[in-house]
């Protein structure tokens, strides 16, 4: 789906005179709702009012709090479920509350599951739900719990750093769950500039959601809004596509301690192989990312050769790696940074298939810092 931007607007708090969305500059959506209830009725009706002279509708979505902030005024709700704790009030009480009104409204309710991230504070969410966040450094629960919402019918995931949030949700989180789901991924929290806002977008967000910036500088939604409308680089459908899933496994390598280096392969735009470095997991020092990826691609295939693939890798490989790349008949070589003191170019430039193709440079400069700050944190 095309990236969209939603401001989130609160009943209580929002300023509908202050907010400067016009004909020709206006988000994609408005978001309505927020952790303290309230009847959003009235609001949403005036909302109506004042873009009701539009010539594109803008949807109006419910994001409610609790039960009490469902109105049939609106054209859509997200029907939430708070997976990030284990309130069943939230999980399940709020929706058994509201089920038989939205039922009855006919209103279109989206399935989603609210996940909420540690944001560096304390949030209404963490007040009113009495829950706590799961702590951004878990982004392997991170995922499970998305993998788990995707599993139990949820349409859209909502990763959310809380109201007022330091921090937004990382760009890590971001594309490790998107790597791992197919539902729409919704992102909110913390996000105060447009560069922040591309971020999450170019780690895999569809909508991105911000409420509390507007609030106080509404006089910069229409930066927001411009910068929103720029088209995707034409390349994130592809190479920088499978790279940001191999920068997914340099993370998974980070995490144990092992020099942060992924690989995915793949063919016929399918995923065939993922590996990432784990040579001292495994006290192996052939257990780089390329191997480990070349070996799941075998299994996967059935046989040893992978002429249709091409690997993904966050830097350049090896020798060794590149040796086995070359016997395995793999046609297309994509890396991230270089590697000029022990890469294959330096040592053995001639050892890939003699029909395979080489593209360096791909999210290079993200390569290299995931690499700088596994050798920092060593010195």
């Amino acid at each position: 789906m095309e990236r969209k931007l939603a401001i989130l607007l609160d009943p209580e708090k929002a300023d509908l005179s202050r907010l400067p969305i016009t004909r020709e500059c206006h988000p994609d959506y408005i978001f309505v709702g927020g952790s303290t209830g309230g009847d959003a009725t009235d609001f949403v009706r005036a909302l109506k009012a004042k873009i009701s002279g539009f010539n594109e509708q803008i949807p109006i979505v419910l994001f409610p709090g609790d039960a009490s902030q469902f109105t049939p005024e609106a054209d859509a709700v997200l029907f939430l479920s708070l997976l990030s704790g284990d309130n069943p009030e939230y999980l399940i009480g709020q929706q058994i509350r509201a089920a038989r009104t939205i039922h009855a409204s006919h209103l279109d309710s989206i399935p989603t599951a609210y996940i909420l991230i540690d944001g560096g504070v304390e949030t209404s969410t963490m007040r009113v739900t009495h829950t706590k966040p799961i702590p951004s450094e878990q982004i392997d629960r991170i995922v499970d719990t998305a993998v788990a919402a995707e599993l139990m019918g949820k349409k859209a995931i909502y990763l959310e750093a809380g109201s007022g949030a330091k921090v937004p949700v990382s760009t890590e989180i971001i594309r490790a769950v998107r790597a791992s789901v197919s539902a729409t991924l919704i992102v909110g929290g913390g996000i105060r500039t447009p560069e922040a806002m591309c971020a999450a977008y170019e780690a895999g967000a569809d909508i991105v959601v911000i409420g509390n910036h507007f609030e106080a500088h509404p006089e910069e939604l229409s930066a927001f809004i411009r910068q929103s409308r720029q088209p995707r680089s034409s390349s994130q459908s592809g190479d920088e596509k499978y790279m940001r899933l191999a920068l997914v496994e340099a993370e998974k390598a980070l995490e144990k301690d092992e020099i942060p280096i992924g690989c995915i392969i793949v063919s016929q735009d399918q995923i065939i192989g993922r590996g990432h470095n784990l040579t001292e997991t495994l006290d192996d020092v052939t257990a780089h990312a390329e191997m480990q990826a070349i070996t799941a691609a075998a299994q996967t295939v059935g046989g040893k050769y992978l002429p249709d693939a091409t690997l993904y890798v966050t830097v350049e490989p090896c020798p060794m790696c590149a040796g086995a790349i070359g016997w395995a008949q793999i046609k297309r070589i994509v890396y991230g940074a270089s590697d000029p003191k022990r890469g294959y170019t330096v040592y053995a430039p001639k050892v890939l298939h003699p029909k395979a193709t080489v593209t360096g440079g791909v999210l290079e400069d993200e390569c290299r810092e995931l690499m700088q700050r596994f050798f920092k944190k060593k010195r």
